[in-house]
């Protein structure tokens, strides 16, 4: 019996050990999961949007889809990568949290790099660049940058235009909102003095407002924007940076660009600063 009760807690021993070694193998498996790999498994990228800013990623008023720059960014990305691109809406403040835990592949969402968001997710290279510019009433008397010093001034809560009043002008009082549209209402309804934003964003509801909002002089900074992927995902976000090169030479995100903010468009801003390692901006 004594023989038996030996063996029997030596085999249970034997279960344990293969048992945590199978545990083992299953938290490394996990530890180096190829996320490239999985996309192309499943056939498709699945790509966070904006959904309420125009042009970057709002609704279409015929289809009701979610259309505009962005958008058609994922997509180029997904076409070279040789899958179909699935849109998916986030707000501001979700994007980097949606990310970080997996539920999309990819943000393109006005997404400016910081050195804190470099903490929590990875850049690619930045596509574009944009002026951060502060939106106020017409008859306010508030010309220049400077001269919001001490004001209130609104911006989207989280994102890159709030960091820079916090940066540029520290003794400002920053009203934080959800969304642009409730920012901007904050300014019209004379909450605050001016709005902190990416300047594509901010040409609409200058350029729609038939004179009653207008641009101070002077940029609170330069923006670069890019794409962003979950942290550690290596062979993605390589795979998305070949990706946007090869759409660079082909003069495709030129043709993007165009098509949501060149001339033709009630934007109308060049593309002066093309695609940039995000290691030669910082």
């Amino acid at each position: 019996m004594k023989k038996i009760s030996h063996n029997i807690k030596r085999i249970g021993k034997i279960g344990a050990g293969g048992a945590l070694l199978s545990c083992m193998l299953c938290l490394a498996n996990l530890a180096h999961a190829d996320r490239l790999a999985d996309i192309k498994a499943r056939g498709t990228l699945v790509c966070a949007t904006l959904a309420n800013n125009e042009p970057l990623g709002f609704p279409d008023p015929q289809t009701r889809q979610i259309v505009g720059f962005d958008v058609d960014i994922c997509a180029a990305v997904a076409r070279k990568l040789g899958v179909e691109m699935e849109q998916k809406s986030v707000t501001v403040e979700a994007r980097i949290p949606m990310l970080s835990q997996g539920e999309v592949d990819l943000v393109s969402a006005a997404l400016g790099y910081t050195r804190e968001r470099a903490r929590l997710i990875d850049f690619t290279a930045s596509h574009y660049q944009n002026p951060i510019k502060i939106v106020v009433q017409s008859d306010s008397g508030l010309n220049l940058v400077t001269d919001l010093a001490d004001k209130r001034i609104s911006a989207n809560r989280n994102s890159t235009p709030e960091e820079s009043v916090h940066r540029v002008l520290p003794k400002a009082t920053v009203q934080t909102f959800t969304d642009t549209p409730q920012a901007f209402l904050a300014l019209a309804q004379g909450k605050v003095d001016g709005l902190a934003i990416s300047m594509p964003s901010g040409i609409r509801f200058v350029s729609e407002s038939a004179g009653r909002f207008r641009f101070v002089e002077g940029a609170l900074a330069w923006e670069p924007t890019a794409l962003g992927v979950k942290k550690g995902e290596h062979k993605l976000l390589a795979a998305v940076n070949q990706a946007l090169s090869a759409l660079e030479k082909e003069g495709e995100l030129d043709a993007i660009w165009s098509k949501w903010f060149g001339p033709k468009t009630k934007f109308n801003i060049p593309r002066d600063k093309k695609l940039t390692p995000i290691a030669n901006l910082r």
